[in-house]
């Protein structure tokens, strides 16, 4: 995707939400961000190709087995959106308040157009987790603990 998307949704002159470049491959960042917008969810970002990709989740992370969730893949983002904390003014795409829920780093498993397979290592999600895109809808995929 890119970073086109993202910047064209928002005016930089009006919230402090990084610009952000493509960067070159660094370790694989892994954070999900609580966003208090419209609606409370949550952001799964995953560093690859220089961009953080991700997926909104309407409902906490599953931390356990048996837990799945909805996961709707949005765009791309900056790479140092991952330290990202703070208010995003209201009338911004996103307004609301965002925070760092965990933080990690992960190690790929699998990367297909449409299944995911990681092994997260952060501070509240650990083990091995999956993203299974659906077969009908254009962005919506199911993401849950897969494995230790």
């Amino acid at each position: 995707m890119g970073l086109t998307e993202y910047k064209k949704k928002r005016d930089f002159t009006k919230t402090d939400e990084p610009k952000g470049e493509l960067s070159p491959h660094r370790s694989q960042i892994y954070v999900i961000q609580k966003h208090q917008a419209r609606q409370l969810h949550y952001d799964l970002r995953l560093e690859k190709d220089g961009v953080l990709k991700s997926w909104a989740v309407p409902k906490e992370p599953p931390l356990k087995r048996g837990v799945k969730r909805l996961a709707v893949q949005v765009e791309d983002h900056p790479v140092e959106y991952a330290s990202f904390k703070g208010t995003i003014p209201e009338g911004e795409y996103g307004a609301g308040t965002v925070e760092i829920w965990d933080k990690g780093s992960y190690e790929t498993e699998k990367w297909m157009e449409k299944e995911i397979i990681v092994k997260i290592k952060g501070e509240r999600l650990i083990g091995r987790y999956c993203l299974i895109k659906f077969k009908k809808e254009k962005n919506n995929w199911l993401f849950f603990r897969c494995g230790e």
